[in-house]
Parts: C-alpha cells; sequence; structure tokens
C-alpha cells in the first residue's frame, strides 16, 4: 500500500499544504487523478474545501474529483489514482464516510494500490479506530471502527507542552489512557510539521521528530528521518545520519 499521512496541513504564517507540498508532490508523482473527500469541513461549506485543495494538486499536474458532487461517489472513485482525505472534524468525517459506503470501498482500492493522502482527521481515519482523535464528538458516527490501512493509532498534532496554570489532563495522559484499554495497539503522537510515507510495510518519518507510546514501553523520540516497518510491537530503526 501506498500512503502519505500528516499531521497536520498548515503551519502558521505558510500558505495551506505549504510545508508538506514537496512531499506531496514526490508522493503523487505520475498520479494524474485525485478523489477529495472532503467531509471533515464543518465552519465551511464541502465546495470551499475543494476550492483550497483542487489549485494545489493542480500545480502538480493532478486533476481533482469532489466526491461530494458525485451521484455515484464510489463509482467516482474507481476512476481516480490516488485519495486525499482531508482534515477537520474527525467524527463529521466518519460518519460521512460510513453514510455513502466509503470506509471498505476506500480500504478496498489502496489495498489495490491506489495512493491514500490523509491530513489531521484524514489520518485518523486511516487507523484501525479514531479514538485517538483530539476532536469533540460533534455528531455521532455509527462507530468508531476506520479503515484500518495502518496497524497503529495516529494523534495528529501532537504536543508534549502543558500551559501554565492548566489542570487538565496532558496529551500523555490521554494517550496513557487510551493504551490501558488498548493495551496491544501503539499509538504515534505527530508532531505538526510531521508526517508518514508508507511503501508497502517499510515508513519513513517525514518532517519533524514524533513520539512513540506503547503500553509496558517508556514513550520513546523519534528522530524525523528514521525508516522503519509498520509493526511496532518490537521496534527497530534506520536513524538518519547526523
Amino acid at each position: 500500500m501506498h500512503l502519505l499521512l500528516l499531521s497536520n496541513s498548515t503551519l502558521p504564517g505558510e500558505p495551506f499544504l505549504g510545508w508538506p507540498r514537496e512531499h506531496l508532490s514526490k508522493f503523487l508523482d505520475g498520479r494524474r487523478t485525485i478523489a477529495f473527500v472532503p467531509f471533515a469541513a464543518v465552519t465551511f461549506s464541502f465546495d470551499a474545501y475543494m476550492g483550497m485543495v483542487a489549485p494545489v494538486f493542480e500545480e502538480m499536474g493532478v486533476r481533482t474529483i469532489g466526491l461530494h458532487r458525485e451521484n455515484d461517489p464510489k463509482a467516482a472513485l474507481a476512476t481516480a489514482d490516488a485519495v486525499a482525505v482531508g482534515g477537520g472534524n474527525t467524527f463529521r468525517l466518519i460518519r460521512e464516510l460510513y453514510r455513502n459506503d466509503l470506509v471498505r470501498t476506500i480500504r478496498k482500492r489502496v489495498q489495490q494500490g491506489m495512493g491514500y493522502v490523509g491530513w489531521s482527521a484524514g489520518s485518523n481515519v486511516a487507523c484501525p479506530t479514531i479514538m485517538t482523535t483530539n476532536d469533540m464528538p460533534i455528531t455521532e458516527p455509527p462507530s468508531f471502527r476506520a479503515m484500518h490501512l495502518v496497524p497503529f493509532q495516529i494523534n495528529p498534532h501532537y504536543t508534549d507542552a502543558r500551559p501554565e496554570g492548566h489542570g487538565g489532563e496532558t496529551r500523555d495522559q490521554r494517550i496513557t489512557e487510551f493504551l490501558e484499554m488498548n493495551p496491544e495497539v501503539p499509538v504515534l503522537g505527530l508532531r505538526e510539521g510531521s508526517g508518514l510515507r508508507m511503501e508497502e510495510g517499510g515508513i519513513e518519518l517525514l518532517g519533524r521528530d514524533m513520539r512513540l507510546f506503547r503500553k509496558g514501553h517508556e514513550h520513546l523520540e523519534v528522530t524525523g528521518g528514521t525508516r522503519f516497518h509498520a509493526d511496532l510491537r518490537e521496534f527497530t530503526a534506520n536513524t538518519p545520519k547526523s
């Protein structure tokens, strides 16, 4: 399978899809059409989301198909070389994916070789479940089960910061709670400006460092550029040369 899973689309002061532009261009090289899933948008329209995304892909020579505009999204998906699932609210996204019967359809197409690009919520739904999202459950999906394209969970926008005076749980504590209930499933905390490129089970960490969480193990900092296998239960890595 071929996946590009990004923590976020945009860094402060940069244009939309600015920091991952080079990674996107390399990933989409040779592909001509991409199906865009805008269902995570809440405070702006799906058409507005399409208007943000399509020019970026057009610069790379890739035509964008907005699945929200198609009478038969599954048939439209079958004509695309890749699919991009945008960020926003994960609960709305997974609800709309189920409503359009696209969870299994996208999973099958990606397993057959179609490229998958996701950022934020779009990376969440590539995991076994959406249970490590940061989003509020503003709507109720039929299931928390997602596409299971990777055997681990992602926490996008990961930060280990704790603001002064903050008395609530940190992100690390929330992820630890997940591991208590799901001890067999590792979690990758992807900091903003980081992402994963997966090719045939091998993964490269793009951009900034990430943090690996596993039940019974110390949290592990992983350096950008590191290559590793998708099975994280016994983590080994090829670290980049300094």
